[in-house]
């Protein structure tokens, strides 16, 4: 993020249904331009969080600014946001140019103003001009989200919402479509926060991403920063595949240390994490080093992935399919510089 004001600033949100805390008192800050993912698990509280900041919903306690201007108090229809939702809620039976012009509509913009805004947004995203008279059930499905885009950028609005907006398409267009969005980001300069229950697209498409948990956030960076340093075991696990080592006083039961590590690790308890692919196959050299069996292998493209049984646990290994080594069964050796592995300190690890 820049140094400057952020464009929205969350403060000590919460939402509350009957008995239950949906949201505890959250906060955060996005900057001008920003391109935000917010993720986590079902039950997590994103999208609840996404019908506050639209208004489709009511804070129980907190607020929302616009740069100076408190938006919770603000009717939905009278904020500079827009929505795109995962049902993309289009009209069926209308052409192409009336559904962007619908917004436009709304706010009395005259018909000769309203359809030259749509004819720039066609050519914004990269569809035909003669796609204007076109009927919405004739458009495919990625012609629609960009149609249902083009739509929520017509009135120019400071920020865009998203809703999962690609979770219902086919996987070869949704990866096109995440390609285009972080262009279309690009173009715009505009300010995006989306919601995804998918982290892959989350870490192709963003600036940063927000994890939640329970209501809260657990962690907000970028995607490098929380793969390489979760703050808590939930945050490792949901970046993706994870081997966790119990540290204890600067030791790793099962391991063996190098004097770099010995002296990274001093007097350190917790859990360390190291990802897959950071694990060497009979290492030459290594600041830790483990030894084990070979559990299973999986061939996984260009590469091959083990599990590996060890006096440490169970530890997954990736490697490229020139380095594989035999089959289930064969004994070998792990190793890993201090450099590839994280340690999350006790305390956190027991807040986690």
């Amino acid at each position: 993020m820049s140094d400057a004001s952020p464009i929205l600033r969350i403060s000590a949100l919460t939402k509350t249904f009957d008995d239950f805390t949906a949201l505890h008192g959250v906060d955060l800050d996005v900057a001008e331009g920003e391109f935000l993912a917010i993720v986590g698990p079902s039950g997590s509280g994103k999208t609840t969080l996404i019908r506050l900041l639209v208004g489709m919903d009511d804070p129980t306690d907190g607020a929302i600014w616009l740069r100076d201007q408190r938006i919770d108090v603000i009717p939905a229809n009278k904020r500079p946001t827009c929505m795109v939702f995962q049902s993309l809620a289009l009209f069926p039976h209308r052409t192409v140019g009336q559904n962007i012009e619908f917004p436009l509509k709304l706010r009395g913009v005259k018909p000769a103003v309203r359809k030259e805004r749509a004819l720039e947004l066609l050519d914004l995203l990269r569809l035909p001009r003669d796609y204007y008279s076109k009927r919405i059930q004739q458009c495919s499905g990625g012609e629609k989200q960009r149609v249902a885009l083009a739509r929520a950028l017509a009135f120019d609005p400071e920020i865009l919402f998203f809703d999962e907006p690609l979770s219902a398409l086919d996987y070869r267009l949704r990866k096109t479509l995440e390609k285009e969005l972080k262009d279309l980001h690009r173009r715009t300069g505009k300010t995006f926060i989306y919601i995804t229950h998918s982290l892959e697209e989350a870490m192709v498409m963003s600036d940063r991403i927000a994890i939640m948990r329970a209501g809260r956030f657990e962690q907000i960076a970028p995607a490098e920063e929380i793969y390489a340093r979760p703050v808590s075991p939930f945050v490792a696990e949901f970046m993706g595949e994870v081997n966790f080592l119990s540290l204890s006083a600067g030791t790793v039961a099962g391991a063996e240390l190098s004097p770099a590590a010995q002296a990274a690790l001093a007097g350190q308890s917790g859990t360390l994490v190291i990802r897959p692919e950071s694990l060497r196959l009979a290492p030459q050299s290594a600041d830790l080093i483990l030894s084990g069996t070979v559990a299973a292998e999986y061939l996984l493209g260009s590469r091959v992935q083990y599990r590996i049984d060890s006096p440490a646990g169970e530890l997954t290994v990736e490697v490229l399919r020139e380095d594989a080594v035999a089959g289930v069964g064969a004994p070998v050796s792990l190793g890993c510089d201090i450099s590839a592995v994280h340690a999350i300190a006790e305390a956190e690890d027991a807040a986690a």
